[in-house]
């Protein structure tokens, strides 16, 4: 089997699981290549095999293990994007609605994966594009959790002139708009009082964020639509976020957003669905008469 392994950070918490991961994978004759930048923060050593971009993966890997949240998991599609490898994040953040795999149970999941006792699941994401163009987005114009346009150094508010499918919805007067996929819909949508979508329902769910125009809702879609946004600023410019990467765009910037025509991939072991990780991660059914 080969596997490439990708983190974000070092942390003195997380440094017993992340050898314990290398210690298992080496156990089971697992041949693993680290994403430079963290090889070198957790100091592996030149001899450490590396890659460093989308262009040094291909369909020869058999899984990428992310190590670290939810925000770990979503870097780590800008590495695999259409190349289908499957991805397993293991949670040594907080959340871990996508890095599912507890830090105790580092060994048995590596050995469910040895033995295929998984399923694969498909997540959906967006395509972004921008009138004018906007370069900084022509390599990574893609989110798996949503596509968000805010406000940039003010105080006012924006306004969104929102079509779907060519035909005019709304123009919300908000701090902003939120574009989320079922994936997303777990992440800052819900924070915004955004509905939960189950991962496999086929929609996309645009929720605003502080709207001044209060009969604003968020509106649940089907995925298949392509949607017009313009954006109208006080200021020279607003933002667009892809999951956490951040762009500006000009001020009366039209964005077109669709469903990707490729999907992520990704592992659940047999005793994590997302029905489950709702109970754990929102306490659904906590109640203290039960």
């Amino acid at each position: 089997m080969k596997v490439a392994l990708y983190g974000q950070y070092y942390k003195s918490e997380a440094i017993e699981y992340i050898h314990v991961l290398l210690e298992t994978l080496k156990k089971n004759h697992i041949d693993f290549y680290i994403e430079k930048r963290f090889s070198e923060l957790i100091m592996l050593g030149e001899d450490a095999q590396t890659f460093s971009h989308y262009n040094q993966l291909d369909d020869s890997f058999d899984l990428m293990l992310t190590i670290g949240g939810d925000g770990t998991f979503l870097r780590a599609v800008t590495f695999v994007r259409d190349l289908n490898i499957p991805i397993l994040g293991i949670n040594t953040g907080r959340l871990g609605f996508l890095a599912t795999v507890q830090k105790d149970q580092i060994e048995s999941s590596i050995e469910a994966v040895l033995h295929r006792d998984f399923v694969l699941k498909e997540r959906s994401l967006l395509t972004v594009e921008t009138t004018p163009k906007n370069n900084d987005l022509k390599d990574v114009n893609f989110a798996l959790n949503e596509v968000t346009v805010a406000r940039r150094n003010t105080t006012s508010m924006i306004t969104i002139e929102t079509h779907l499918n060519d035909e005019y919805l709304t123009s919300y007067w908000a701090d902003g708009l939120i574009i989320a996929t079922p994936t997303g819909s777990t992440g800052y949508s819900l924070s915004c009082d955004g509905p939960v979508i189950m991962p496999q329902a086929k929609s996309l769910v645009l929720t605003p964020i502080a709207p001044h125009n209060l009969n604003a809702r968020p509106l649940v879609i089907p995925d298949d639509i392509h949607i017009k946004l313009k954006v109208i600023s006080r200021e020279k410019q607003a933002l667009i976020s892809l999951d956490s990467r951040i762009f500006t765009i000009d001020n009366q910037s039209e964005i077109i957003i669709k469903k990707a025509p490729y999907t992520i991939k990704t592992i659940q072991l047999q005793n994590q669905t997302f029905l489950k990780t709702l109970r754990e991660k929102l306490l659904w059914g906590e109640d203290k008469r039960n």
